[in-house]
């Protein structure tokens, strides 16, 4: 075992790294007053900066979960590192030579496994940077140059090349001192039938560096047609690296991404390079993962959640990209930040988008476009068919739940008002409280809104069904008239026709009357009705109850004192009117999800029917049945 480091130089590890340079590292800090700073613990979730920092004092303090202590402290506990390995690592950042009290320096196999193992990829990383110019890396070379990225930017981002040899770099390090236990355990390596062998071979090298700026692990693109493994392949889980806890490109983007309060996700290494390249130094990337909650913490300390603070995601348009979109919506409330969504035209990753049209385009691509909310509704809207009750009730049953999500109450609200736009619901208060009612059942632990029974929005009614008997509500007044112009068109057809035969099904609201109309119109129309109408009529009915519901409208009394054209003229224009009515809804909610920015054909045609339906229904309110 290693001795103990001397007293002297821990105090001067100590008082050679401000403990503000340190922590910056892993998050934002700003003026707190009387020489502190502040910003979002990184020991545990919170919305306000309770964490502070004294540079004069070198230490730290969170009034929130009271973890606190020096430079030290504060090292060993975010990173996991023991005493030793903290004052080692931080005496390497200051060019500190330490010295043990046993006698003579700590020689490189007694030092802390995490030094070693960061160590071990730092050399490997310098194996790989310099087999990229080598011949046999021709392929890797030629991959970056027909992705818009020259040398420079290879050595930028520190991109090597694993040579195809089965241990090159396994012997490279043992070369360097380091065990076989310590290649395996660190994921550079694996085991073999003989001992040791490389675990990235003939494949183009990212390193990934932790928030801190050490390399913990590479990410590893497939080139050649005979290597058998996956597309990417990445380091496995290990003592330094866990793949949910790592974002690409962190240790060149934290910085910008604190003073700008603003950062950009995106899916691949090629892609962070091009962003960054093209000027949005902020993009960062996941490595094999799925965008998730120890992501979001990292960014979280980084942005501090201020007002301002914006989160975008760029993903594919295609399936797989709307998916994971989907996915960090999921996560999405555990931001103070706003986060959005932006999808480059023809679905082309930053990447494409810079090798088509350039830097600009590439700049322009993550401005804020689409709020992630708003995106992964309309996701859900789209497999509806809105044009239909059902289809805007369906819609509204699954999108409801996620809206209900969101904490904050007032921008529940806002939403919620979108999402009517979005289903072309009219009464946008109804989804107000549909959406606040599910919140409350979430709150409560409730099972939520999939098992609740379904409501439907003012201007949603139940769409029509198979006919299922004569179960009406008499109460209302459109059932009511509905039932008094089907009896006058079966006992008086000449008071009606020939304006009811140009009366669609659908303009009856009740099923089975709209199943009596189909039967007339079936048996041929009111119109000059022959001696064996009713017959016609009910052998027209597709089965008994029909039969039955027609046989009890052509016997039951009209309800009129005087059955003349009058009367018959009140109840086609009052089911007219209302048909009308209803479709009037239906087009203003079309042309409400159309939006501003909608097809200029579409709403333009949309525009024109609401017009000619509404001076329609204005002719039936003051014509009367001269307008049918």
């Amino acid at each position: 075992m290693a001795g103990r480091i001397n007293d002297d130089d821990v105090k001067a590890v100590r008082d050679a790294v401000p403990i503000d340079a340190v922590v910056s590292e892993y998050l934002q800090l700003r003026n707190a007053g009387g020489g502190n700073l502040k910003g979002l613990c990184p020991f545990h979730d919170e919305k306000s900066p309770s964490f502070q920092v004294s540079p004069s004092k070198g230490l730290f303090h969170c009034f929130g979960c009271q973890e606190g202590g020096d430079t030290i402290a504060f090292v060993m506990k975010i990173d996991h590192l023991s005493f030793s390995e903290t004052v080692e690592r931080l005496a390497a950042k200051a060019g500190i030579t330490l010295r043990y009290e046993e006698g003579g320096y700590n020689p490189g196999h007694q030092r802390g496994e995490r030094i070693r193992l960061i160590e071990a990829h730092q050399a490997a990383a310098r194996f790989y940077a310099d087999q990229l110019g080598s011949a046999e890396a021709e392929t890797g070379r030629k991959f970056l140059a027909e992705r818009g990225f020259d040398q420079a930017a290879a050595e930028h981002f520190g991109v090597g090349y694993s040579p195809a040899g089965w241990d090159h770099l396994t012997r490279f390090l043992r070369g360097k001192g380091f065990s076989d236990r310590e290649l395996v355990l660190s994921g550079l390596s694996q085991d073999g039938r003989r001992g040791p062998i490389d675990r990235f071979r003939g494949r183009l090298m990212w390193p990934i560096k932790d928030v801190g700026g050490e390399i913990v692990g590479f990410g590893a693109r497939k080139l050649r047609d005979d290597d058998n493994g996956p597309k990417y392949l990445n380091t496995p889980e290990t003592p330094i690296y866990k793949k949910s806890q790592v974002l690409y490109g962190i240790d060149l983007a934290k910085k910008d991404i604190a003073k700008a309060s603003r950062a950009v996700v995106v899916e691949g290494y090629t892609d962070v390079m091009a962003c960054h390249l093209a000027g949005v130094t902020t993009a960062i990337a996941t490595c094999g993962t799925a965008f998730g909650g120890d992501h979001i913490k990292i960014l979280r300390r980084l942005l501090m959640d201020n007002g301002s603070a914006r989160v975008i995601f760029t993903f594919d348009g295609d399936a797989a990209g709307q998916k994971a979109a989907l996915r960090a919506f999921e996560d999405d409330q555990k931001f103070a930040a706003e986060t959005y969504i932006a999808i480059a035209p023809d679905g082309m990753d930053p990447c494409d988008l810079r090798l088509a049209k350039g830097d600009e385009a590439v700049a322009d691509l993550v401005e804020p476009r689409t709020p992630l909310f708003e995106f992964a509704l309309r996701q859900i809207v789209r497999r509806y068919d809105l044009e239909t009750p059902a289809g805007r009730a369906a819609a509204l049953d699954e999108a409801a739940p996620v809206v209900a999500r969101i904490k904050n109450v007032a921008s529940q609200h806002e939403v919620a008002v979108q999402l009517a736009g979005m289903l072309g619901i009219l009464d946008t208060q109804f989804v107000v409280r549909r959406v606040a009612q599910i919140a409350r059942w979430q709150r409560q632990g409730g099972k939520g809104p999939a098992q609740q029974p379904s409501r439907r929005a003012h201007d949603a009614p139940a769409p029509a069904a198979a006919p299922s008997g004569p179960a009406l509500n008499l109460r209302s007044p459109a059932h009511r008239t509905e039932r008094e112009l089907l009896k006058l068109a079966l006992q008086r057809p000449e008071l009606v026709s020939p304006a009811f035969d140009a009366y669609g099904a659908d303009e009856f609201t009740a099923p089975p009357y709209a199943a009596v109309r189909q039967c007339i119109q079936d048996a041929g129309g009111a119109t000059g009705a022959p001696a064996d109408y009713l017959d016609a009529v009910r052998e027209a009915a597709p089965d008994d109850t029909v039969r039955a519901l027609v046989t009890e409208l052509a016997v039951e009394t009209i309800f009129a004192r005087t059955v003349d054209e009058a009367y018959a003229g009140d109840q086609l224009v009052t089911v007219r009117l209302r048909a009308v009515d209803r479709r009037i809804r239906d087009v203003q909610g079309t042309l409400a999800r159309l939006g501003p920015n909608g097809d200029p054909e579409r709403t333009a045609a949309v525009q024109n029917e609401l017009w000619v339906l509404t001076q329609y229904g204005q002719s039936l309110r003051n014509n009367g049945a001269a307008a049918l």
